[in-house]
């Protein structure tokens, strides 16, 4: 399988992006994607990474083969605001892996290297900057945008949501006003980092839903967002 990993604004070499917010994201990666020829994909997006394939999708649904959306932003207003700011502003190991610690389950210890890699991001020059200002923007009077549950129940390719049940950063409970058609997966012990915190049951989640179909089409597997 071929897989295109996107840096987000804010993250790894994603700086001159056009912007910090979701909806930019999206429209630069859907951009890409056509620059690349790429007619036919799955999605799948974690955190804010949600948030954007989710806004890709509704643009573009014909694009979209599947999604598949860890922990994803946008579900409901509530959000752990200053856990997120205070990630963003952390700005050694000690910190960073103290926010990491704070945003997994209780039974989960951040991968080294996942810090290690984290902090050597924020060494770029405008990195620790421009993770600061996006947490401000997403997080305006602690609360962060919504996306209208009608729009998500015009999502016709499969759509497969997994959510840790300690999730302490976006609240579990923003999964229960999915529309009924969404696949949804809780993971037990689980908090916000999924990826680390179960990444070969991740995985497996991913590949199950790139065989789903939808409602009126047959997912074509062409690359991966995050």
């Amino acid at each position: 399988m071929r897989v295109l990993a996107y840096d987000l604004p804010g993250h790894g070499h994603s700086l001159e992006c056009g912007g910090m917010s979701a909806k930019q994201a999206a429209r630069t990666i859907l951009a890409d994607l056509a620059a690349r020829r790429l007619h036919r994909v799955h999605l799948v997006g974690h955190s804010m990474g949600g948030a954007v394939a989710t806004l890709m999708a509704l643009a573009d649904p014909g694009r979209v083969a599947s999604l598949t959306l860890l922990a994803p932003g946008g579900f409901g207003p509530e959000i752990n605001a200053p856990l997120l700011r205070r990630y963003a502003a952390a700005a050694d190991k000690r910190k960073v892996r103290a926010c990491l610690a704070a945003m997994s389950g209780r039974r989960s210890v951040p991968p080294e290297h996942v810090v290690d890699a984290l902090c050597q991001m924020r060494k770029r020059p405008g990195q620790a900057q421009a993770l600061i200002d996006m947490a401000a923007a997403m997080t305006r009077d602690d609360r962060q945008g919504v996306i209208p549950s009608a729009q998500l129940d015009t999502l016709e390719m499969p759509v497969m949501v997994v959510w840790g049940a300690e999730d302490p950063l976006l609240p579990v409970e923003q999964s229960e006003a999915l529309p009924s058609r969404f696949h949804l997966h809780h993971v037990l012990d689980a908090g916000h980092m999924l990826v680390e915190e179960a990444p070969d049951l991740v995985a497996e989640i991913v590949r199950r839903n790139t065989r789903r179909r939808g409602r009126r089409q047959r997912p074509v597997f062409g690359a991966a967002a995050s």
